[in-house]
């Protein structure tokens, strides 16, 4: 759904994965016997313990079975932070004194494949490291937009195959199995057709997918949550009132940003009425975790389409969510991708930043 400032960044990353998939091939032939097999991440490293969260009903609770909820922010993906030069644990002690108590990874097709599994793992491993000393939660989520099975995508830094999908996810779930700061499984960001430009979506080939996908993460980890998201950009979950993902232990996702619900009264309760029939009503017998909310003034920096609104879609959106107990992940600190909670590198909040900002430090 984003129009993300990435054409510098996209051009980086297709020169770099162009020569590190030469040199890399050229490895594989010349010493393929000599390839490792791959390793779990060593939870020695990890300074705290975290309670487990799982599913209980609609709700997430953690091991002594109090409610909880996820209220966080997306970071920019780690590759692309790398770069950079903005990849470090300072980021995610700021991320905690904003009140953050997880925070989400975006992995790009592009970044993965560019960077490199093996690489790319010491990115994840940092992540986990930093946010367990900070007693904050990891989502990984597989960062692509369009629909998988016709593996027709938004734009060429979403493309993915389902094959590596699940190769992605396999690998995911062997390595941080047992390691409660991993705690969520997003297994594909948002699917759309774009309205027949990416295929025809289709709900039970969608809901198949994604009970395959599980099924690959359980044969390795069963105490971690898998995420399923709806369409229409991750915004649309009606096909789970008649066909919902035959799992247990699952919640759902929703991208709910302002301009998805269009209104003719732009009531508070007319948004409230939108957002129970598309995705909220599913939080009466599912956990939510809204991975993706946030907004920019229609001047603001990187403004587009579903993201502009005037301010009044934070309070409303906060107050919709808390009433059913759904969790949420703001998108995004960093002060390139849009809607930017800061501006600069200092951490500068910007609107929204100081906004949600000042709900997570609510709940320290």
């Amino acid at each position: 759904m984003k129009t993300l400032l990435f054409s510098a960044f996209v051009m980086t990353l297709f020169v770099n994965f162009q020569s590190f998939a030469a040199t890399s091939e050229s490895k594989k032939q010349n010493n393929w016997w000599g390839e490792p097999y791959p390793s779990q991440f060593d939870s020695k490293q990890l300074k705290n313990k975290l309670d487990l969260i799982s599913v209980q009903g609609n709700k997430l609770v953690d091991e002594s079975g109090k409610q909880f909820i996820f209220r966080g922010v997306n970071i920019a993906d780690p590759d692309k932070l790398l770069r950079e030069g903005q990849w470090s644990e300072k980021l995610f002690k700021e991320l905690k004194a904003w009140g953050a108590n997880v925070v989400r990874l975006p992995i790009h097709p592009v970044s993965w494949q560019g960077h490199g599994k093996n690489a790319y793992f010491k990115l994840i491993d940092q992540a986990v490291i930093w946010a367990n000393a900070q007693q904050m939660y990891v989502i990984i989520d597989w960062h692509s937009i369009g629909y998988l099975p016709a593996e027709l995508f938004q734009h060429p830094m979403y493309d993915t195959t389902m094959k590596e999908t699940r190769t992605f996810w396999k690998d995911i779930a062997f390595r941080y199995a047992g390691v409660p700061t991993v705690a969520v499984y997003e297994l594909f960001n948002e699917p759309t057709d774009q309205g027949g430009r990416s295929g025809k979506a289709n709900w039970l080939e969608w809901k198949a997918f994604n009970e395959e996908l599980i099924d690959i993460i359980y044969a390795h980890d069963e105490k971690v949550i898998p995420l399923v998201a709806g369409f229409n950009w991750a915004y649309d979950l009606r096909p789970i009132q008649k066909n919902p993902v035959d799992r247990k232990g699952i919640a759902y996702t929703a991208h709910p940003y302002p301009q998805k619900a269009k209104p003719k009264d732009k009531t508070k309760e007319n948004f409230f009425v939108l957002w129970d029939e598309v995705w909220g009503f599913a939080s009466k017998d599912y956990p939510l975790i809204a991975t993706e909310i946030g907004w920019v003034n229609a001047d603001g920096k990187g403004a587009h389409i579903p993201v502009i609104n005037d301010g009044s879609y934070g309070p409303h959106i906060i107050e919709f969510m808390q009433h059913r107990n759904i969790s949420w992940v703001a998108w995004v600190f960093d002060p390139d991708w849009s809607p930017t909670m800061i501006s600069d590198w200092d951490f500068t909040p910007t609107q929204q930043g100081t906004f949600f900002k000042k709900e997570m430090q609510k709940h320290q």
